[in-house]
C-alpha cells in the first residue's frame, strides 16, 4: 500500500512537471488538461481499486455480519418468549393440580375427621348404654338385695313381735 502510494505520487510529480507557457492565464487549455484528467481518471480507478472497494465490501460484510446477528437474537428472543410462555402455562397446569389434590387431601381428612368423630360418638354412646344396663342391673341387684334385706328384718321383726 505504501509503494501504490509512492508511485502515484512519482506519477503526480511527473505529470505536474512545470512546463514553460507562453501565457500565464487562469484557463490555459494545452496539453496539460488533458493529463490532468487522465491523472485523475488514473488515481479514481487505483483508488477504487485498492482503497474503496475493499473498504465497501468490508463495510457490506459488517452489514451483513450485523444484520445476521439481529436476525440470529430475534430468532433467540422468540424461542425464549415461547419457552417463557410453555413455562408459564406448565407451571399453571402444575398449580392447578397442586391445588387439586390439597382440596381432595383435605376432603379426605374431613372424612376421617367425620368418620373418627362418628365413630368416638358410637363409642360414647355404647359406653353409656352399657354403663346404663350396669347402673339398672346394679340397681335391679341392689334393691333385689334391698328386699332380701328388707324382707330377713321383716322376718326377724315379726318374730321379736310375735315372740314377745
Amino acid at each position: 500500500m505504501m509503494i501504490n502510494r509512492f508511485l502515484l505520487a512519482a506519477v503526480g510529480a511527473y505529470i505536474n512537471m512545470p512546463v514553460l507557457a507562453d501565457s500565464g492565464g487562469l484557463f490555459d487549455i494545452d496539453a496539460t488538461l488533458p493529463l490532468m484528467a487522465i491523472q485523475f481518471l488514473l488515481l479514481a480507478v487505483i483508488l477504487n481499486a485498492i482503497y474503496y472497494k475493499p473498504l465497501g465490501d468490508a463495510i457490506d460484510e459488517r452489514a451483513s455480519y450485523v444484520q445476521g446477528q439481529l436476525k440470529q437474537a430475534k430468532e433467540q428472543k422468540e424461542k425464549a418468549i415461547a419457552l417463557a410462555q410453555q413455562y408459564e402455562q406448565e407451571l399453571r397446569a402444575v398449580r392447578k393440580q397442586s391445588q387439586e389434590i390439597i382440596a381432595k387431601a383435605e376432603a379426605e381428612a374431613q372424612k376421617l375427621v367425620a368418620e373418627k368423630v362418628q365413630q368416638a360418638q358410637q363409642e360414647v354412646i355404647a359406653q353409656r348404654m352399657k354403663a346404663a344396663e350396669e347402673i339398672a342391673k346394679e340397681k335391679e341387684e341392689a334393691l333385689s338385695a334391698l328386699n332380701q334385706q328388707v324382707e330377713a328384718l321383716s322376718s326377724k321383726i315379726l318374730e321379736k313381735i310375735l315372740s314377745v
